[in-house]
């Protein structure tokens, strides 16, 4: 899944997405566990959906940018009142609104918007955005299990970076 091969055809399909300073802005805002950023969440996210994507024939690359910006919400939860509940409902529309200025295709904007889904109100209308939405749940298991070192995501997701 993490060979060098994957690694460049993701970077592809990302366009320097991942490198642009406004999605680079999730880099200090804490994720789902200690030590894990939104930033690096989205990635992991964008990759195994890409990896999924790319396994079943679906397209990986609307896949990829979609889970690259899928929590493109920007907020620092800690400096809020607002509860966790609330913040599941609210980010993706959050994540929406900032990622639009990235133009978006119908699938990409579902895909942010459905990203929550069952929690959320908006349904996945694509096998891409079931894709994301199941990426999304797997990446946020691992790091709230503290596995991301352990099965040596961290280290890839550097390779990613560099990519």
């Amino acid at each position: 899944m993490w060979q060098a091969e994957n690694r460049a055809l993701f970077a592809q399909c990302l366009d320097g997405l991942a490198a642009d300073p406004y999605v680079r802005q999730m880099e200090p805002i804490q994720q789902h566990a200690q030590g894990v950023s939104c930033y690096d969440h989205c990635l992991f996210v964008s990759y195994l959906a890409f990896s999924l994507c790319r396994i079943t024939g679906l397209d990986y690359r609307v896949a990829a940018r979609g889970g690259m910006l899928h929590d493109l919400y920007l907020q620092n939860w800690a400096q809020t009142n607002v509860n966790r509940l609330r913040r599941l409902w609210l980010h993706p529309h959050m994540a929406l609104a900032n990622a639009r200025r990235f133009g978006l295709s119908p699938k990409e904007e579902n895909i942010i918007q459905s990203h929550m889904w069952p929690v959320g109100r908006t349904l996945p209308r694509s096998w891409e955005s079931v894709m994301v939405n199941l990426a999304d749940k797997a990446a946020a298991t691992v790091e709230m299990l503290h596995l991301v070192r352990l099965l040596g995501v961290q280290r890839n997701l550097e390779l990613l970076k560099q990519a």
